[in-house]
Formats: C-alpha cells, structure tokens, sequence
C-alpha cells in the first residue's frame, strides 16, 4: 500500500529512498475513559474538548514507536546506497538504536551502535537484552564526543573491511531524510480527519528529544493545509531541542522535498503553530518527573495504553497540565504516542547479560536510578 505522501505527490515515490516497514494508517483513539477522569478531577476544565491519542506505538511489527516512520526512508536510503551497516547514536537504553538494530537486520544490514550513559531502569536493561538479541554491535562512550571520536573509528574499521562506510543515522534519525517520515505522518493523519476518525486537533502533543518528530509533524501540518499547533515537549537536554533546531530541520526538509517534486508546498515555519514546552523536562534526560508518573498510571489505568518516563509519559503530562489548566477547554488534542508497545519479554528471556560488552555489565549488578513507574 502506497503511503499517503507519495500516493499525492507521486515523483516523491520515484526519487525519494523508502523501504515499507511499518503497518499504516497508525489507529486514532479517543480517550473517553480519560476525560472522565479528569472532569472527576478538575470539575469541567474539558468543556466540549476531546482527547485522542495515535498509536504509533503500534506502527510495526515486531516493534513500533516513532523510529519506524524515519527508518523507512533512513534505510531506504543505505540500501540504496549498497551500505552493509548502519552507525548510530543513543543512551543506553535507546529505543531509537533498538529500533535500527532490529529493522536494519530486516534489511540485512549490520547495525552498528555508539551508546553513552543514563540512568539505570528496567527498561534499559531489556533495550540492552534486545540489541544484542538481533545482532546489534554495541560501544559504550563515557560521553558523547567520545562517543563521536569512537565513531570515527568504527567507520575507519568498517570502511577496510566492508569496502564501504557505514551509513550514518543521527541521533533519533533526526535528519532532513528521517523527517520525511513525519511529513508523510501529517498527510496521514489528514486522511483521517477527512475519513471522519477524529475532528482536525487544535494541538498535537509529542515527546521532543532531538526534534525530528515534531519538527516533521509542522513541516508536513503546514503542507497538507492543517491548522493544528504542535506542542512539542522537551525531553533532553536544551542543547538538543531549540526553535533554531527546528526552523533548521524544517528549512532543510522543504528544501529536499520541493527539490524532488517542484508540485509539493513551499510552505514557511509558523511560529504560532509551533510551541516548544520546556516545563516538563525534570531533574534529567531518562529520570521520570512525578507528574510524568502520574501521566503513566493515568493512561495505563484509563485507557490501558502504556507509555514511560523519558519521553512520552512527560509528554503526556504537558497535556494533562494544559488540560488541568482549562487551557484545552472546548479543544480537540491529540497526543502522539511515539513509545513501542510490543512487549519482546520471552525474546530476551533467555538472553545472558555477560554475553554483552563488559562496559553494560554495570547496568545489571546496580540498582535502578530512577523511580518506579
């Protein structure tokens, strides 16, 4: 099935790299059980407003979450490139470098990943269990320009032996061909509302870590004609989500898109469609704020949707705050749920910790470093 992107601009499809991963349209869900927790709560701070959430936790098999959409066409690209494997970036408990190392095996192509510290959980721990599980070659950097200048060496290393570079996927794969992913994700969720399955939201919630998800959600909004703002909520560091950041990915993406097809939008940044919230980042990146737990049990309890604590459980916590606030009194939101949902317990359960690099050993012999969820 054609995805939406190309089906309306078809010399995309011709000239742009993609390989079909994912199962879409991702569902839309209301959250009725949860707004009528939250009128239980704050009396009627909802008015006539409505919830929704997208599943794209749910994207593909056997793992959804965000990545599958910018790993499309992150690996279409070294395919077509003839790259024999992929290098990346993450903490340790990566869902991005997981979700590469599971999709590049597909694609038959080594993944290669450069991870730094974070705060210990159980959720690193499977990350972990499961890269190696499908092959991945893990390196553990103290930091991340060590982690850079280990890069380097592992191109040199892979350049001699395979005869060709790995193909370089940024952090998040947040990069102008990562993002068309989210620009298609926005003509998608288009269709939807025409379809009838959800009313065009007046703000779209989404975790930002290195901004190419939300980044691609404006570029694509603005291009498919909708008027909804995307909050995009930080979830690292300042110095990786800025509203330079932003314009820069946004600028760079058009440029590539337009360049393809002369027929796609020539569009411009809207900064009153884009709001970059950094009230619920916490004490630090993988380290859950109180209110992003509450968001958690919430969802769980409610809806029986999970989401976690280093990206969408604060994510989802911007909504409940704003929602609290009677800010989305008489609004449709919609939150986008970037986390993977598919449980790969039993494929790891046999998997042997000392199997991994010596330097992950560290986050099986210490105690968790962040609060239970």
């Amino acid at each position: 099935m054609m995805i939406d992107l190309f089906d309306l601009y078809p010399r995309l499809a011709e000239r742009l790299p993609y390989t079909a991963l994912g199962q879409w349209p991702t569902p839309v869900q209301r959250l009725e059980r949860l707004e009528a927790v939250l009128r239980e709560r704050f009396g009627d701070v909802l008015g006539h407003g409505r919830l929704y959430v997208k599943r794209d936790d749910v994207s593909g098999r056997p793992y959804g979450g965000n990545k599958v959409r910018k790993l499309e066409f992150l690996l279409g690209q070294a395919l077509q490139e003839g790259r024999k494997a992929t290098l990346t970036f993450g903490a340790a408990g990566s869902n991005h470098a997981l979700a590469t190392a599971i999709y590049a095996r597909q694609a038959g192509i080594h993944a290669i990943s450069m991870l730094v510290p974070q705060p210990n959980s159980p959720s690193v721990r499977k990350n972990l269990l499961m890269s190696h599980r499908v092959g991945a070659e893990l390196h553990f950097s103290p930091y991340y320009t060590a982690s850079a200048r280990d890069a380097f060496y592992q191109m040199i290393r892979h350049r001699i032996s395979d005869g060709k570079r790995p193909y370089l996927i940024p952090p998040g794969g947040s990069s102008s061909v990562g993002m068309f992913g989210f620009v298609n994700a926005a003509f998608e969720l288009r269709q939807q509302i025409r379809h009838g399955g959800l009313p065009e939201p007046d703000y779209i919630y989404a975790a930002s870590g290195t901004m190419g998800t939300v980044a691609g959600l404006h570029l694509g909004g603005q291009a498919a004609g909708l008027r909804s703002r995307v909050v995009a909520v930080r979830v690292t560091a300042a110095k990786f989500t800025s509203m330079d950041k932003a314009r820069r990915y946004f600028r760079n993406t058009l440029y590539l898109l337009h360049k393809a097809d002369p027929d796609f939008p020539k569009v411009n940044f809207d900064e009153q469609r884009f709001r970059l919230c950094h009230d619920c980042y916490g004490e630090d990146y993988g380290v859950p704020t109180p209110e992003a737990i509450d968001a958690i049990r919430l969802m769980d309890d409610t809806e029986a949707i999970h989401i976690e604590g280093t990206y969408t459980g604060k994510a989802f916590a911007a909504l409940l705050a704003d929602a609290a606030a009677g800010r989305l009194r008489d609004k449709t939101a919609l939150f986008w749920n970037t986390y993977n949902s598919h449980d790969f317990s039993d494929e790891i359960a046999d998997v042997d910790y000392h199997e991994l690099p010596k330097a992950f050993h560290r986050y099986f012999e210490m105690p968790d470093e962040v609060p239970a969820a």
